[in-house]
């Protein structure tokens, strides 16, 4: 009976990695493990609750631009528009970071990273531009709703 060794085996052969419990673990590739930050008891809890906050006051701006009409109003208008952006980008950032993630996308992960930076910033601009210079959000859902 012959006894075969790593040395006897291929490089990248099942048989010369050690065995790890849980499975070979591959450096380099996906299967990494991930890096954690050190531990802080209010860093999560803060952002969790800055998107509930704003969530929630989604309700009652979006209302009072329902009731108020006109450009009589500007801060509902800036306020509704900032907010808008603000909840649109956290959404579309997190669906970035669950499928488009830069750990297993080195190259698409920051260009989308960036890419709704940008168009987050182009949003904001938009919604100042169209709040100073045109109608206001605020007559705009109001001559929506009574189109």
């Amino acid at each position: 009976m012959q006894v075969r060794s790593a040395a006897t085996e291929a490089p990248h052969s099942p048989a010369s990695y050690k065995y790890v419990p849980g499975g070979p673990i591959y450096r380099g590739t996906v299967n990494d493990p991930t890096p954690f930050p050190p531990p802080s008891k209010t860093h999560g809890s803060y952002h969790w609750a800055f998107e509930r906050l704003l969530s929630g006051a989604l309700v009652p701006i979006t209302g009072a631009a329902f009731v108020t009409t006109g450009s009589q109003y500007p801060l509902i208008d800036a306020l509704l528009g900032v907010s808008l952006v603000i909840h649109s980008h956290i959404g579309f950032e997190s669906i970035r970071i669950d499928y488009i993630h830069s750990r297993k996308f080195p190259i698409l992960g920051p260009i989308t990273k960036w890419a709704i930076r940008g168009l987050s910033a182009g949003a904001v601009y938009g919604v100042f531009m169209f709040n100073t210079n045109d109608i206001g959000l605020c007559e705009l859902i109001a001559r929506v709703w009574h189109a």
